[in-house]
């Protein structure tokens, strides 16, 4: 029997890729300085780690802008907080949906309390997608933002941003998506669809590593800076420069956590090659760039559109292997007279996350059980989603046991599961 068995992607990936921890050590050991803090050669290479990683990460989710609309963070929360403060401005109006995470459902409560922001949050339904028609019908002139999670980190509902793009834009409402479940597993195309913001963590799809995040933030639209401090540009202003990155980016960057996104980015596009020239070989073989010059020449023998292309085969793997893995899991749950499955059928618009309840144990004894007696790992509770959770129906019961397999999960990590469920049930 495996010691753990990790069913918790949705919360972290883990492990990563063999390249991310590689490529972080190398950083730290051979760079390990800050970037934009001086003209000596290792300040350059660290320099010119972030901007191709801006770069990389841009056109992953289909913006071809300048790259320093790419703004790093210390992870989602981070993210959506300085996309959100630095959007809406007090005494305005905002539009949600109840399915929204913490990061968003707290921000906003702040917000009309301190700012006295109204907002209008659209229910979810009980299958776990939020009605278009409604939210278009809760836009008013005055509204500042509609914010929506891509994908539930509940039940893995994906949202039809296509449908709320086009409607945002018509009523001339900036959009703020949060991709915290679906940048790396999912395409998102900020260009074609007009986001304003795409705020999303480094630690999930993106197989970064914790402590690492950032926000897009498309041209045109203006975000007020909520921190100030050094930048390394223009150090003679008694004020923050307006400029991006630096309006949004003050003090040093967590360079380790950029070195790690630029690691993973690599690591996807070798596993786009694979997939295009019909090579299966497992994509953990790939062997990364033997030192930091190595990958930043690496990063630049590719075009952004390129990048962005060989990425997207990428994902379109990875989200089928995991969909393959939850559709298994689902499988046996239903198999369970006493287990009820939250949300709707499997389908095509969904994220490899599962949320289920049984009728007579409590969701934490059945995670509890699943980690000490079988090494499962999961989270059970409300999963820093109590809208979800009321929208659900499941806020005052103590929530739901989530289930959440990644790319590296395999058969004997399901078959643990599978035995430690028919043990418990």
């Amino acid at each position: 029997m495996k010691e753990n068995v990790y069913l918790d992607n949705a919360a972290t990936t883990w492990p990563k890729p063999e390249a991310v921890y590689h490529f972080m050590d190398r950083f730290s050991r051979d760079v390990g300085v800050n970037a934009g803090r001086g003209s000596h050669a290792l300040a350059a290479d660290a320099e010119q780690l972030v901007l191709q990683t801006r770069r990389l990460l841009g056109a992953f989710a289909g913006c071809f802008g300048p790259a320093d609309r790419v703004v790093f963070a210390s992870n989602g929360t981070d993210a959506l907080n300085t996309a959100i403060n630095g959007l809406v401005a007090p005494d305005s109006h905002v539009v949600t949906t109840g399915l929204e995470h913490n990061a968003v459902a707290r921000v906003l409560n702040h917000a009309r309390r301190d700012k006295r922001v109204e907002v209008t949050a659209v229910p979810g339904m009980p299958d776990g997608y939020v009605d278009v028609s409604a939210v278009a019908a809760a836009l008013r002139s005055d509204t500042a933002a509609l914010i929506v999670n891509h994908a539930s980190n509940v039940v893995g509902t994906v949202q039809a941003l296509d449908e709320l793009a086009v409607m945002a834009r018509g009523a001339g409402v900036p959009m703020i998506v949060d991709a915290a479940q679906t940048i790396g597993v999912l395409p998102i195309d900020m260009d074609k669809h007009g986001f304003a913001v795409v705020a999303f963590p480094g630690h999930k799809g993106l197989f970064g590593p914790m402590g690492s995040g950032g926000l897009i933030v498309a041209e045109g639209v203006e975000l007020e800076g909520l921190r100030f401090g050094g930048t390394g540009v223009d150090s003679a202003s008694e004020f923050q420069p307006r400029a991006l990155p630096w309006r949004l980016e003050p003090g040093t960057l967590g360079m380790p956590g950029i070195a790690g996104l630029h690691a993973a980015q690599l690591w996807f596009r070798a596993l786009g090659e694979q997939l295009d020239a019909g090579d299966l070989e497992p994509p953990w073989q790939y062997t990364p760039p033997a030192d930091v010059e190595a990958a930043l020449e690496r990063a630049l023998d590719v075009s952004a559109i390129e990048h962005a292309r060989l990425c997207r085969l990428a994902m379109a793997h990875i989200h089928s292997v995991e969909c393959a893995h939850i559709a298994t899991i689902e499988q046996v749950l239903r198999s369970y007279a006493d287990v009820t499955v939250l949300g709707c059928a499997r389908t095509s618009a969904q994220v490899a996350t599962l949320s289920f309840v049984h009728a007579h144990i409590d969701a934490q004894e059945v995670a509890d059980r699943l980690d000490a007696d079988f090494g499962v790992c999961c989270r059970a509770g409300l999963q820093c989603a109590p809208w979800a959770h009321r929208s659900l129906g499941t806020l005052d019961t103590g929530g739901t046991v989530r289930l959440s397999p990644g790319f590296f999960t395999d058969e004997q990590d399901l078959a643990q599961l599978s035995a430690g469920l028919a043990e418990i049930f």
